[in-house]
C-alpha cells in the first residue's frame, strides 16, 4: 500500500502512474509465501516434481527479494522501479510484507523494525508513508491491513514490544473515531485519530478490515481492551 511513491512518478498525481515498471516487495513476498505452501502441500501429498519446481520457485524469488528489492545501506525493504533500474525511495509500511511471511533473516528484520520505529511509528498507529501529499494512501492516513502486517510481523520476527506498541496506537485510533462516531472506519488519520481523508472519494463507514483486524489485535492482546490503554489522552 505505499501506492502513490512507488506507482506515482510524481506522488500528488495519478495521472503519472506507471504500474508495470515497478517490482512491488509486498506482492513478491506474498507470492514467496504462497510457493513455499504450495511446496509443502505437495510434500504431503507425495508429488516430488511439484515440491521440486515450487520450492525452486520459492528460492529464485528470495535471491531476487534479497538482491534487488533488500536495502542495506538505508534498512528497508523497497519496490524495484524497472524504467530507472533503481530502488524506489519510498518509506513505507509495504517493507514489512517479508517479516509477515517469514522471508527476512534476522538481521533484516532488526535492521526494518529500527526504520519502523523511527520513521513510521505516530501517535495512532502505523504511518503508510512519510510523504503527505493529499492522497488517501499517504501519511497522516494509516489502514488496518498494514497495521496487522506489521504487528504480525515484528512479533514473529523478535519484537513482540513494538508490535504491541503499535497495536496499542491503533486501537486508541479506532476506539476515539468510534467514540467521536458511532462508526468503523475504512481508514484514519493516525496523527490526529480522526476518520481519514485525501484521495478519491469520502471515507467508508463499516469495513470488514478494520473490523476483522481490531477483533484479531484484541485476540492476540487481551489486555489491550482496557480502556486505559487502548485510547491515550
Amino acid at each position: 500500500m505505499g501506492f502513490q511513491l512507488t506507482l506515482l512518478r510524481d506522488p500528488r498525481l495519478l495521472a503519472t502512474i506507471h504500474t508495470t515498471d515497478i517490482v512491488p516487495v509486498d506482492l513478491n513476498s506474498l507470492i514467496w509465501a504462497m510457493e513455499r505452501r504450495i511446496a509443502a502441500r505437495c510434500q504431503t501429498a507425495g508429488d516430488t516434481p511439484c515440491v521440486t519446481e515450487f520450492t525452486t520457485l520459492a528460492t529464485k524469488r528470495k535471491t531476487a527479494i534479497d538482491r534487488y528489492l533488500w536495502q542495506a545501506t538505508t534498512a528497508r525493504y523497497a519496490d524495484w522501479d524497472l524504467s530507472s533500474r533503481k530502488p524506489t525511495t519510498s518509506i513505507n509500511a509495504a517493507m514489512l510484507h517479508p517479516l509477515f511471511v517469514g522471508l527476512a533473516s534476522p538481521a533484516q528484520a532488526k535492521a526494518v523494525a529500527a526504520t519502523v520505529r523511527k520513521s513510521l511509528v505516530a501517535e495512532g498507529g502505523l504511518r503508510t508513508t512519510t510523504l503527505n501529499t493529499g492522497q488517501q494512501w499517504d501519511e497522516p492516513n494509516g489502514w488496518a491491513p498494514l497495521q496487522w502486517v506489521a504487528i504480525a510481523g515484528l512479533e514473529r520476527n523478535g519484537e513482540p514490544a513494538l508490535a504491541k506498541d503499535i497495536a496499542r496506537r491503533w486501537l486508541g485510533t479506532v476506539g476515539a473515531a468510534y467514540a467521536d462516531t458511532g462508526k468503523m472506519l475504512e481508514k484514519y488519520n493516525i496523527e490526529q485519530r480522526i476518520p481519514g481523508g485525501g484521495g478519491e472519494y469520502p471515507v467508508q463507514d463499516g469495513f470488514g478490515w478494520t473490523n476483522g483486524v481490531t477483533s484479531a489485535i484484541l485476540d492476540r492482546f487481551p489486555d489491550l481492551a482496557q480502556p486505559s490503554t487502548s485510547v491515550r489522552k
